[in-house]
């Protein structure tokens, strides 16, 4: 039996029949350089992306989505999708694009508890998908934040505390609707045009724009959940016995190692504020498998604060603690493989005190991350044990250019232990998917693009490189 679960209601605004010549006469909300509103409408969630488009419009309908195609193909303009921004920084000069906002999410999340799949509109963050599909006892496969947008995360492979149990979340896509580059809607699964079904799980959003995405839940209303604060002196050792415990840790269990220098704000427990600690968080669906590795970080020191607990899968969207609403960041990463004692020495060297990084991460791989399903997408799955992020606020304490500087140390001082390869979500500096997508998937999406694309209307935060075109 299908649900739908309500939060609030917009009516839907519904456009006259046949694409405008001038959007200004009737979308909902069509913003240029000149309107008041250009400064607000343009703006990314990341707030270090200035981003200065043709217009804004945001479509409320799968009629007004085609419309805004229709005016960027007569217009010679191209068009760039984008929910939240969180990687607006990545898209090139916006001079000759509308900026398309979908808002087709209208507080509803369809769920069959049944089949255990919702179906989420384009414009959803997750926390509200986490909400709607709770009351049937599943969770979803979302990020570290519940304002990031659930398509967007999805188009880029995504990650969350379930992956080394359940894999990548774009592998647990049924179906997405979308609206291709030529005006047409059309329904995108594994039997309906296998290859851009292929292409959008994992390949970026360079191909069509997603109106609603149909995405398989987990059977899960609780799950073992926390983190762990303790002083920076115990680094060397804590990241350590983290290491050593992540060599034959269950699948069951997803954490993250953190070096954090965390503001002074109050929702920041005093204890963390303004100093270097360290961070062990994570998901268990096995009690036991948090129990033990509990056990191993208490033998190194008492922690500040914290600890792992039963705790509704609602819960677990906010444990990571990402900010929720806009600032400005830079960060970057890359995944590694196996990291020897010399490679612990190197990460703790450039993310230890003195570090301009909010945030020095270490985020654990393996399991079900490892390992690609037989029917996955462009990114069925991620190399190496371990992904490499670091992010730091721009003039706190490093202005951007210092901080650009302090991340490509950052990183090369962890390149030995390098894949060479790294994951969409995390690659915030470069907007090729060169490097991000295997090398013989990435041929096969220039392939899907010069199909579904091929004047390149669409831009996004990551594309096919030029190279490859043709």
């Amino acid at each position: 039996m299908q649900t739908t679960t309500h939060h609030t209601h917009t009516p839907q605004h519904q456009p006259q029949a046949g694409p405008a010549e001038d959007l200004a006469t009737w979308m909902p909300v069509w913003v240029g350089p000149q309107s008041p509103n250009y400064d607000t409408a343009r703006r990314a969630w990341n707030l270090h992306a200035d981003q200065r488009p043709a217009a804004v419009c945001v479509a409320t309908c799968v009629e007004e989505v085609q419309a805004v195609l229709a005016h960027a193909r007569a217009h010679g303009l191209c068009v760039a999708t984008q929910t939240t921004g969180h990687l607006g920084q990545l898209l090139p000069d916006l001079g000759d694009t509308i900026l398309l906002r979908p808002a087709l999410h209208d507080g509803e999340v369809a769920v069959d508890p049944e089949r255990r799949v919702a179906r989420v509109q384009a414009g959803a963050r997750w926390g509200e998908v986490v909400e709607a599909v709770a009351p049937h006892g599943l969770a979803a496969m979302h990020g570290s934040s519940p304002s990031v947008g659930v398509i967007g995360y999805l188009l880029g492979g995504g990650l969350s505390f379930y992956g080394r149990a359940h894999g990548l979340a774009a592998n647990h896509v049924r179906a997405f609707e979308v609206v291709t580059p030529d005006g047409a809607a059309r329904r995108v699964d594994a039997e309906h045009d296998p290859e851009l079904f292929w292409g959008l799980r994992g390949g970026g959003g360079g191909y069509a724009v997603v109106t609603a995405v149909e995405l398989g839940l987990l059977p899960y209303a609780q799950v073992t959940g926390g983190a762990l604060f303790f002083d920076a002196s115990h680094a060397p050792a804590l990241l350590r016995a983290w290491r050593d415990w992540a060599r034959t840790a269950p699948d069951a269990i997803t954490t993250t190692f953190r070096a954090l220098t965390l503001p002074d704000l109050p929702d920041v427990p005093e204890p963390l504020r303004m100093t270097p600690t360290l961070c062990v968080d994570g998901v268990a669906l096995d009690a036991s498998c948090a129990a033990e590795l509990e056990r191993v970080l208490r033998s190194v020191g008492t922690p500040i604060l914290g600890g792992f607990e039963s705790m509704p899968s609602t819960a677990v969207v906010r444990l990571h603690g990402d900010p929720e609403e806009p600032v400005p960041a830079i960060g970057d990463g890359r995944l590694l493989g196996a990291l020897d004692d010399e490679a612990i020495a190197a990460f703790l060297s450039v993310a230890g005190e003195g570090s301009p990084l909010l945030a020095a991460e270490l985020r654990q791989l393996g399991g079900a991350l490892g390992s690609a399903p037989e029917d996955s997408g462009a990114r069925g799955h991620l190399e190496g044990e371990f992904l490499l992020f670091g992010v730091g606020i721009p003039g706190a304490p490093l202005p951007a250019e210092g901080l650009n500087a302090h991340l490509d140390h950052y990183l090369g001082a962890m390149g030995p232990w390098a894949t060479g390869t790294r994951f969409t979500s995390f690659a915030e500096r470069r907007n090729s998917l060169e490097t991000c997508i295997p090398d013989a998937a990435l041929l096969r999406l220039a392939r899907v693009q010069a199909a579904v694309d091929p004047e390149r209307l669409l831009v996004a935060p990551h594309m096919v490189p030029d190279f490859l075109e043709g």
